[in-house]
């Protein structure tokens, strides 16, 4: 596996324990996403380095670059329909023009002012933005808040397209760190830290907490 990894145990030791943070494995050029598929989907991905079969660019499709995230939404790859796990290498280029385009899934006045305006800024975006609680590998809910960002229309081509470095089939690796999530010390997830944001105003619309400004 091409991923780099680490113990949890020690990496949690060195993440934030609340508020809005992109935790993630990046690097200068580029940043891996994770998504759960059937395996018609799934291993035609793996198998071609691209999308295509099942898979379908008129619905929204959702990346999470925090690993534990995909793990307690995929039940660990066990859900019916997410039992393929993809590890999915884009660009940093391509991730930032996700999040300056992305807008909230729900009404925030503060961000937005009035729900007309919110609406007509969810018009014009083909991304989605959602803050949920961040889980323990045994699914505990925790204090920080985890991002995952639904692509539509043509930030969804961009993302299988130009963006698109390759795609990793973990489902392997997802397999045997299942058996050890209740396992503190054996537990292996792949190496993540917080991706720091140098733009102002898209700091301002995620609402990122303070290490994560960068």
């Amino acid at each position: 596996m091409k991923l780099s990894t680490q113990a949890w145990q020690e990496q949690q030791a060195h993440w934030p324990h609340a508020g809005r943070h992109i935790l993630a494995q990046f690097d200068e050029d580029t940043i891996v996403v994770y998504q759960a598929y059937k395996p018609a989907i799934g291993h035609y991905a793996a198998e071609h380095g691209k999308f295509g079969g099942e898979f379908s660019f008129d619905r929204m499709s959702w990346i999470k670059p925090n690993f534990l995230w995909m793990m307690f939404r995929s039940g660990w790859g066990t859900k019916p329909g997410q039992e393929v796990s993809l590890a999915i290498r884009i660009r940093r280029a391509g991730f930032d023009q996700i999040l300056a385009d992305a807008v909230h899934s729900t009404f925030i006045p503060e961000l937005h002012g009035d729900e007309p305006a919110w609406k007509q800024a969810m018009a014009r975006s083909d991304v989605r933005l959602q803050w949920d609680p961040d889980h323990a590998p045994g699914g505990a809910k925790l204090e920080r808040r985890a991002i995952q960002l639904g692509l539509r229309g043509e930030a969804l081509r961009r993302f299988a397209g130009e963006w698109l470095v390759e795609i990793m089939d973990i489902s392997g690796f997802v397999a045997e760190q299942r058996e050890r999530r209740g396992d503190k010390l054996g537990l292996v997830t792949p190496r993540e830290r917080v991706l720091a944001i140098g733009d102002p105003a898209v700091v301002s619309k995620l609402g990122l907490a303070d290490s994560s400004i960068g």
